[in-house]
């Protein structure tokens, strides 16, 4: 798989999107570690499409090193902490992350979904948090797709996070989704279902007017 790394934005794009912590989405950060202080985030399933190959160092997934187009879909700008149960940042953990494409395929042999596969979109990096436990990474909108007949799997980002202590797979949903309470694996988080549900927020004025805002902070026990 390529490597598509951090150094390879532009400084703009960088203080674009690190502003957007800093002002625009302040007021959604807040309520988001509110939401989930003290909470463990819960657990899902890794599922059968997690990448046979390494993962990139990827902080642009629309993008696809030595193609000259862009993935089709929605852009997010997807952008989180990984805390603790105090509250804590967990500093350099290990984020991997995966997930369909626009039309809710994998790039993986064993995803046969008839639905077709976007040559530039691959759909998986390995991210690494920094002093402040922050992630960020821009990507596309997934799509819900069939799961088995008459289920469709809800549209999700899969999130492998390793910590120092701690490890946790879950899965980052999208609110509004008509497939998300029909969904036995997303009902399995019980009453704490809501703390893994995103809303997509208006971008800041420095973000690509027709892409979204995600914010989803992860919480392990100990870091």
């Amino acid at each position: 798989m390529a490597t598509y790394s951090i150094d390879d934005l532009s400084r703009r794009e960088i203080l674009r999107m690190s502003a957007v912590l800093g002002l625009a989405s302040a007021a959604s950060t807040r309520l988001a570690i509110a939401q989930t202080a003290g909470q463990r985030t819960p657990e899902q399933i890794l599922g059968p499409f997690f990448p046979l190959k390494a993962l990139g160092r990827n902080a642009d997934l629309t993008k696809v090193p030595g193609r000259p187009g862009r993935a089709a879909g929605l852009v997010l700008n997807v952008t989180g902490r990984v805390l603790d149960l105090k509250g804590e940042p967990v500093r350099h953990a290990k984020v991997e992350i995966w997930q369909a494409n626009t039309h809710g395929r994998y790039t993986h042999p064993s995803d046969h979904n008839p639905a077709p596969l976007d040559p530039n979109f691959e759909g998986s990096a390995l991210l690494t948090t920094d002093n402040d436990g922050r992630y960020r990474f821009k990507t596309i909108k997934p799509a819900a797709y069939p799961a088995g007949p008459n289920r469709m799997r809800p549209a999700h980002i899969h999130f492998q996070v390793s910590g120092r202590q701690d490890r946790l797979v879950t899965q980052m949903y999208f609110e509004g989704d008509p497939y998300l309470e029909p969904d036995r694996f997303f009902q399995t988080a019980l009453e704490q279902k809501d703390l893994l549900v995103a809303k997509l927020l208006q971008p800041a004025s420095e973000m690509e007017p027709d892409s979204k805002l995600v914010v989803f902070n992860i919480v392990l026990n100990a870091g």
